[in-house]
């Protein structure tokens, strides 16, 4: 279905404005959210360029917001009633990595993995829920990672972390509106290896995602191949979604003997 409102954090780059454009495309109207105002007002060009050359209406709101902050998060829900009238998805994005193993943690890296990653959905969602309940009907869409399911990417602990924090809270929500609202949808999507600039920005980055282990059976997927099983999800709703082909087995394998996968996996590296 076509023509929702979609507020979109992290929308300035990567996975966030893969998944602008294809849901652009699908004829979503967009609420666009970041830190960044030029890096946002790209995305939005870019969106704005086919809707054009189709002679269409341009369907982007851009809202430049710190989603650490609880009061910026209101903020972008407040603009984007405002601009549309209501909101029908919020996908919960923005996030950042690390690149520091366990005991060299300091208290500002867990802080701010936790702000960025688990704070900032948490209020997203507490910002859009009585919306949604108001209404009877909504969606929410928490981006995690495999990682935060399978923590084989030992210096990115505290990200690890974080993300698994968010899977809690993800099911926690789900279980809690199914009793009394059936109409809201909590969804949480983990991807694998993606193909972006995420890893260059991480906090304690040396550079570019470095590429698999040989023999690894997953395989980087690109942000456009995230975007449209995000796009997907809202058509559908499900409970989670891993967005890698490879990921769901290598789950399976992780629960099944937990210090068989980790040896075997350390054995790769």
């Amino acid at each position: 279905m076509a023509n929702r409102v979609v507020v979109i954090t992290g929308a300035s780059a990567g996975i966030g404005a893969a998944v602008a454009r294809e849901l652009d495309r699908r004829g979503d109207r967009l609420v666009l959210a970041a830190r960044t105002t030029d890096a946002l007002q790209r995305v939005a060009a870019e969106i704005a360029a086919p809707a054009a050359s189709e002679r269409r209406e341009s369907r982007a709101h851009v809202v430049t917001a710190d989603v650490t902050r609880r009061a910026e998060v209101e903020r972008i829900r407040d603009e984007a009633i405002g601009a549309f009238g209501r909101v029908d998805v919020w996908i919960n994005n923005a996030g950042r990595g690390i690149l520091r193993p366990v005991l060299e943690l300091t208290d500002e890296d867990v802080d701010e993995m936790i702000a960025v990653n688990v704070k900032s959905a948490l209020y997203g969602m507490q910002a859009i829920v009585p919306h949604f309940i108001e209404r009877g009907r909504g969606h929410i869409i928490n981006v995690s990672s495999f990682l935060g399911r399978v923590p084989i990417a030992t210096p990115r602990s505290a990200y690890n972390a974080a993300k698994a924090a968010l899977n809690s809270l993800t099911a926690n929500l789900r279980v809690d509106l199914q009793r009394s609202h059936p109409g809201i949808h909590v969804s949480v999507v983990m991807p694998g290896l993606v193909a972006t600039d995420f890893a260059k920005h991480a906090r304690g980055s040396t550079g570019p995602m470095p590429p698999a282990p040989v023999g690894s059976p997953m395989k980087p997927q690109s942000a456009e191949d995230v975007a449209t099983i995000i796009a997907d999800l809202i058509d559908t709703p499900v409970a989670e979604v891993y967005t890698n082909p490879a990921s769901p087995a290598l789950a399976a394998r992780y629960f099944e003997d937990v210090a068989r996968f980790e040896a075997e996996a350390q054995a790769r590296t």
